[in-house]
């Protein structure tokens, strides 16, 4: 059966393709109604639509908007309309609209009931394509502008010039529209509708006529019509005029403004999004229901304003009603409208399904599309859908969106003769001469589209073409293939890769997909080698004519294969294989990194890891070759043969392109296809990373000069394989760790014994480790060769060890435990029980300054002459066998015992102790003897050679140790006793005892240059200090009790001086001497010192005199100065001495007539003395 049999409807019949808003004559209107699909989802969409518009009868709402979103060719536009024509209710053919969809809805009358009642009521319809009647200016207030326009053409108006319209609607509204029509045409001879479009080329009609009908003066009307300036106009005065016209209308009247294409329009324009946001306000305010907004868009609102959310809630609230048309209803229109079979096809195709079931299956098996992209499900939609396939419906939708945004030259594709309704019915009409067996190839949607292409597009095809034609190198499949590639080239569902193109270039159901790719494939090249397109990895691309040109440039862009490895090296060890060491048990094994014979990343001597690329040398890919490279140390993978070299070096010639490039200051439409090369460079990247997974996953391995057979996986395990099997036959001495510290407290375990010589499996604690290390010692001792621990670590972490830096410490520290081995660091022999040993033998920083040696075993007898020494010296009998005990002993004794004679010498400072050049010798001999320590032998001789010194020089300091031990307190006491009695010596000296007896503690204290101290005579400094002590004191009370009568005397006089009446005057400086006198008393008691309390008298005195001069010259009254006469020259100023009294009268006991006579007989020869040369003496 033909294929054009197979239709219930001719499927050359002329149907309207495309739904345009502005078509509304009656044939128009009948044949789109009478063939509008009313599908199960539309049926939806209406009763929404409906329920909510009916309610607004009974409740008035200022929610008056609604919004119906759907791509291009979902039949939004078509739904916007067939919604006009219901609620117009237009008779066509002498029947109303609404009962047109009676029949439509026959299965639901509750809708139809809404419908009914929703088009009882008057109603009159604003439709319009907002992109159609707006000027090319779209400015701020261009929604506003384009709703003036449209409401003032339905109320008759001149809508295109807002300055002619409002004229028209203020004559209107004063009545006189007819008159001034009929005043213009007398004037003008010609219609006013007719003529207004050239408003501004008939003034001197105009304005007669205005002065004739609204009575304006000619000078008025003139300068009106004069006025060039832009009309004022706002939303306010927009929604007052509509609002006026609403009002004038029965009760249950409704506007609808009913606008196509406002999503594409607005689209993110925040200042239209506003001027919609709030024109839609105020209508639904102002005019609470009988005024509607009903807006198309490609999405949905929510979508259109997602950016500026916060600024446009309110629109979202005024569009409450939202209407989403999706895949479904396109796909059921179209089956209906087109594809509807006859049942005699049905049956034959249902039939037929079932005989090629599995072929059908198979041919439409996508590679990596998405789970909608499919072929047949089943007899039915085969059936059903049949020329076409089911992922055909979706592609296309997908198609059309893509060429709107990429490739229309038109400002809007639905502004074309073309939609997905006319799109099927032409492909179908190509096959319809052709059997049950044909489908139609997705190719042939391109003419479809073909009209409205930038001519960019076009020139490629039609040149592709006429190479065909020509045979030029091109054959006439190359240019449907070619086609095919520019329709799917925005589509992300389906990879243009070789298979998914098999299966969209299949036009038959019995196909041979296997001859079918290999005659694409062909096509592909020869397509390739003219540059009509491009290949990312395994996917093929369609290419501009700039594109192509700049392909071609990149194309020819130099680049060194040297940096194309290089590249290469970086993504298998930097995002395929990232582990810099492998990880095996417990160890982990560096590797140099190579690609070919290039190094990625530091060498590191250890394992080898190269990988071949298909640029190495064709040698160096030999199995000869590569079994001589790996063995001993290495591992290698030949790559296999997958475009993973070729996509790369594509990739980086885009990226030299570009780079080389002065982008800015190239066209924008190159600028745009050098960003689109940029992200091809990216799917190239992520290509040639597949590929070269593949490429290791499929490759040759070897290693040890062995050729491998692996197990299954991906790249990293196959990887992993060949490194496990290289370091478990590079490694042969890895067995020897029998026992694995894990920290620096095993390490010190090791040292110090606590780890048991054999585990609790019956292992040996890495006894042949140690073993082969000892060997390594004794060696590098006999040939006289120094080692650090960064050596052995060398050593022992390489080939054919691989030990671990924290075993290799191990180890050592083992053999340091069985006194095999001598560790210095910085010169000095390191104990076992150094805290510091796990640092010296692992620690990068300090391995260098770590030495290990074969230890030189002391002789029994220097050990055994030590040991006796050092029982004799410290007075022990424990002392250590051992080397390594020995030495820690001798070490932590004598170096505790210097401690001790440094602390002892501290003491000396700022005294004057005996003996402390003995202190300072036993120092210096100790510290001689410690010097050797950084070598074991060398300190037990130096200990030998000086225990005699040690010996005398320890008998020597017992006197001073038994010092310090029990008398240095009563010396420091004597030394301080006697320095506190320095001013009262002379006192002292007059008491022959007590002075004796401070004399001795002199003697005592004093520490001689040269000799020895006499220590027996310190015990004599406790009771000398008491007979020295006894005497003081006593001349202490003595003296206090004479002081203390001198402020009894000085008070005394004080208080004898009060006389009556003068109180007031006197008694404060008499308060004031009791408190000085009574200060006085405290320290006469505290003090300890006889010349302090001496020197206390004399201020005490004088003070009492001052005090009673004071008191005296405060109780005389004041008389009149005396006037002498005058009797010859003045005389002179008599010098008069001050004494005090108690220079004149010292303390002194007097016992006896001869003591007084000789006191005052002193007295008085010293008052003589004090007389001469003056004239007098004040006694104070």
């Amino acid at each position: 059966m033909l294929i054009r049999n197979m239709f219930a409807d001719d499927i050359n019949r002329k149907i309207n393709g495309v739904i345009k808003v502005d078509q509304s004559g009656d044939d128009v209107i009948e044949q789109e109604v009478r063939e509008y699909v009313i599908t199960n989802e539309l049926k939806k969409h209406f009763m929404s639509f409906f329920s909510y518009y009916s309610d607004a009868f009974d409740e008035p709402t200022a929610d008056i908007g609604v919004w119906i979103s759907g791509f291009f060719g979902s039949g939004k536009s078509h739904f916007l309309k067939m919604l006009s024509y219901i609620l117009e209710n237009r008779e066509v053919g002498g029947v109303k609209t609404v009962e047109r969809f009676r029949e439509k809805f026959a299965d639901d009358p509750a809708t139809f009931m809404m419908i009914d009642k929703a088009t009882r009521a008057r109603t009159e319809t604003i439709l319009f394509n907002i992109d159609v009647e707006s000027s090319i200016n779209k400015d701020k207030t261009a929604v506003l502008r384009v709703f003036a326009k449209m409401f003032y053409h339905h109320l008759g108006f001149y809508g295109d010039n807002l300055k002619v319209a409002m004229l028209e609607h203020y004559i209107d509204q004063l009545g006189k529209t007819k008159a001034f029509r009929q005043a213009f045409q007398r004037h003008s001879g010609k219609e006013w509708t007719a003529t207004r479009k050239a408003f501004a080329f008939n003034g001197k009609f105009i304005v007669p006529a205005l002065v004739e009908t609204l009575d304006m003066s000619e000078a008025d009307a003139q300068a009106w019509f004069s006025d060039k300036s832009p009309v004022e106009f706002s939303i306010a005065q927009l929604v007052s005029d509509i609002k006026e016209y609403v009002d004038k209308q029965p009760r249950d009247f409704r506007l609808l403004f009913m606008i196509d294409e406002v999503g594409q329009y607005v689209g993110t324009d925040t200042d239209m999004l506003l001027n919609l946001q709030s024109l839609t306000e105020k209508l639904g305010s102002e005019c609470r229901g009988k005024v509607w907004i009903v807006c198309t868009g490609q999405e949905a609102i929510d979508e259109i304003i997602k950016v500026r959310a916060d600024e446009f809630s309110r629109i979202q609230a005024r569009f409450k009603t939202r209407l989403s048309l999706t895949s479904s209803s396109v796909d059921e229109v179209i089956q209906k409208r087109i594809l509807q079979k006859t049942p005699e096809a049905t049956a034959e195709l249902e039939k037929l399904y079932d005989a090629k079931a599995a072929e059908l299956r198979n041919l439409f098996s996508f590679t990596d599309s998405i789970l909608d992209i499919k072929g047949y499900s089943g007899p039915t939609e085969f059936a059903v859908n049949f020329p076409f396939v089911p992922y055909q419906f979706i592609i296309m939708q997908k198609v059309f969106a893509e060429i709107r945004k990429h490739g229309n030259s038109g400002k809007h594709l639905s502004g074309g003769e073309r939609s997905m309704l006319s799109g099927f019915q032409e492909a179908a009409q190509k096959v319809q001469e052709r059997n049950e067996s044909a489908l139609v190839p997705f190719f042939r949607f391109y003419d479809t589209v073909h009209t409205f292409l930038d001519g960019s597009i076009r020139r490629v095809i039609e040149r592709c073409q006429r190479a065909a034609d020509n045979g030029l190198g091109i054959q006439p499949q190359d240019v449907d293939v070619l086609k095919l590639l520019y329709l799917v080239r925005y589509v992300d569902d389906i990879p243009s890769n070789l298979e998914n193109l098999v299966i969209l270039m299949a036009d038959n159901i019995t196909i041979d997909k296997i001859n079918a790719k290999a005659s694409i494939s062909e096509s592909l090249n020869r397509l390739m080698s003219q540059n009509y397109i491009a290949r990312t990895g395994d996917v093929y691309c369609f290419l501009t004519d700039e594109e192509q040109d700049i392909q071609s440039e990149v194309k020819n862009t130099p680049l060194d294969t040297s940096a194309i490895v290089e590249r290469i090296g970086h993504m298998i060890f930097g995002d395929i294989y990232t582990a810099k060491k492998y990880h095996y048990d417990k160890y982990d094994f560096p590797f140099d990194q190579m690609v070919d014979g290039t190094a990625v990343g530091a060498l590191t001597g250890g394992m080898r890891l190269r990988f071949l690329t298909v640029a190495a040398d064709a040698h160096m890919k030999s199995d000869f070759w590569l079994m001589s490279e790996t063995k001993g140390r290495g591992a290698a993978v030949v790559l296999a043969q997958t475009p993973y070299y070729e996509s790369l070096e594509i990739a980086m010639k885009i990226r030299k392109y570009v780079k080389q490039r002065n982008i800015v200051q190239l066209p924008k439409s190159v600028q745009d296809i050098i960003r689109n090369q940029q992200e091809e460079a990216s799917k190239y990247e992520a290509s040639a990373l597949e590929d070269l997974r593949r490429a290791i996953v499929e490759g040759t391995f070897f290693a040890d000069g062995e050729k491998l057979s692996l197990k299954g996986g991906d790249a990293k395990s196959k990887i992993d394989q060949a490194l496990e099997y290289l370091v478990t036959h590079v490694y042969s001495e890895l067995g020897l760790i029998t026992w694995h510290a894990e920290s620096d407290a095993d390490i010190l375990a090791v040292l110090n014994g606590s780890v048991n010589d054999a585990l609790a499996y019956g292992m040996t604690r890495n006894e042949e480790a140690a073993g082969r290390m000892y060997e390594f010692l004794e060696i590098q001792d006999n040939k006289k060769l120094p080692t650090s621990m960064a050596d052995i670590q060398s050593r022992y972490s390489a080939i054919p060890y691989g030990w671990r830096e924290i075993d290799i410490a191990a180890v050592a520290a083992k053999l340091i435990y069985d006194q095999r081995v001598t560790i210095k660091y910085a010169g000095m022999t390191i104990q076992p029980d150094d805290r510091r040993l796990p640092d010296m033998l692992r620690k990068k920083s300090e391995i260098g300054k770590t030495s290990i040696s074969k230890r030189h075993v002391l002789s029994l007898q220097k050990v055994r002459q030590a040991r006796e020494f050092l029982r004799d010296y410290f007075e022990v009998m424990d002392v250590p066998a051992d080397e390594d005990g020995l030495v820690r002993f001798i070490v932590d004794r004598l170096t505790a015992q210097r401690q001790h004679y440094v602390d002892l010498d501290a003491r000396y400072e700022g005294r004057k102790y005996p003996d402390r050049p003995l202190v300072k010798n036993m120092i210096a001999l100790l510290t001689d003897t410690l010097s050797q320590q950084k070598d074991n032998e060398a300190l037990v001789s130096r200990l030998l050679a000086r225990q005699d010194d040690l010996d005398e020089a320890k008998e020597k300091l017992q006197p001073v140790e038994g010092f310090f031990a029990s008398q240095v307190d009563t010396f420091d006491r004597a030394v301080r006793f006697e320095a506190d009695l320095h001013n009262d010596l002379d006192y002292i000296a007059k008491d022959e005892a007590a002075n004796q007896a401070l004399n001795t503690i002199r003697l005592i204290c004093l520490v001689p240059v040269n000799g020895r101290y006499d220590y027996k005579r310190i015990p004599e400094l406790n009771v000398l200090m008491d007979t020295v002590k006894a005497a003081h004191d006593a001349m202490l009370d003595e003296k206090r009790s004479e002081l203390l009568e001198v402020v009894r005397q000085c008070m005394a006089d004080i208080h004898g001086r009060m006389e009556p009446g003068s109180e007031t005057l006197i008694r404060p400086m008499i308060q004031k001497a009791d408190e000085y006198y009574t200060q006085k008393k405290q320290r006469i008691a505290e003090t300890q010192s006889l010349a302090l309390l001496d020197g206390m008298m004399p201020p005490m005195w004088t003070y009492k005199d001052d005090t009673l001069r004071h008191m005296e010259s405060a109780t005389q009254v004041s008389a009149p100065p005396r006037v002498e006469p005058v009797s010859g020259p003045a005389k002179p100023k008599k010098l008069i001495k001050a004494i005090y009294r108690q220079s004149i009268f010292p303390a002194k006991r007097l016992e006896s007539e001869e003591d007084i006579n000789a006191y005052v007989e002193q007295m008085r020869t010293q008052l003589l003395a004090y007389l001469k040369g003056s004239d007098g003496i004040d006694l104070k």
